[in-house]
């Protein structure tokens, strides 16, 4: 993994508006967006229409694309990537037809959505779903689960994109995920 410091000067550089550092940070930031979204389709259903690589390029020009963004840190960055796969992968699901609110879908568990498979592909957008409600009622706690579930950021760097302790992390994600395990058994 690059080094933070110099991927966070790069995204700051590149936020002032020098666009030579784009061209430096492109290389450090790839293969961690690759890893990423790797990471979230094999939480889909296997022979998912959209692969890996795929869904890294077209979050990537998305982030490029944001040209309002004053970029924080490298944690912050990939913070925001982890959310644009999440919405890539929502909208490709929803775009396949899936019932809103996962109608038919047993309930499963934060952990048991990692094996998401064929039969299962629709609680992605129920878990969406869900997670909007979280929103509404707390939103650092679906931030929490985000940063952590969606965008793999550890404890410590999902506390640094907060701007809060590690411990409240923990709080947060222990909270986060029973009041979803309760959402998604709700009929």
């Amino acid at each position: 993994m690059p080094e933070s410091n110099q991927v966070t000067r790069l995204l700051q550089d590149w936020s002032q508006g020098d666009a030579s550092a784009l061209n430096e940070l492109t290389p450090l930031v790839y293969d961690e967006l690759r890893r990423l979204a790797r990471q979230h389709i094999r939480r889909e259903r296997p022979g998912h229409t959209l692969e890996a690589t795929a869904l890294a390029h077209e979050a990537y020009l998305r982030l490029v694309d944001q040209r309002r963004v004053q970029w924080r840190s490298r944690a912050h960055f990939f913070a925001i990537a982890a959310t644009l796969m999440r919405r890539i992968l929502v909208d490709h699901a929803r775009s396949r037809h899936y019932a809103k609110r996962g109608a038919g879908v047993v309930p499963v568990s934060l952990d048991n959505l990692a094996t998401l498979s064929d039969e299962r592909a629709g609680e992605l957008v129920a878990l969406d779903d869900v997670l909007a409600d979280l929103e509404r009622v707390d939103r650092r706690k679906s931030r929490v689960v985000e940063l952590k579930f969606f965008g793999g950021l550890t404890t410590e760097e999902a506390a640094e994109v907060l701007g809060i302790s590690p411990r409240t992390v923990e709080r947060d994600w222990d909270l986060a995920q029973a009041w979803l395990y309760r959402a998604m058994k709700a009929p």
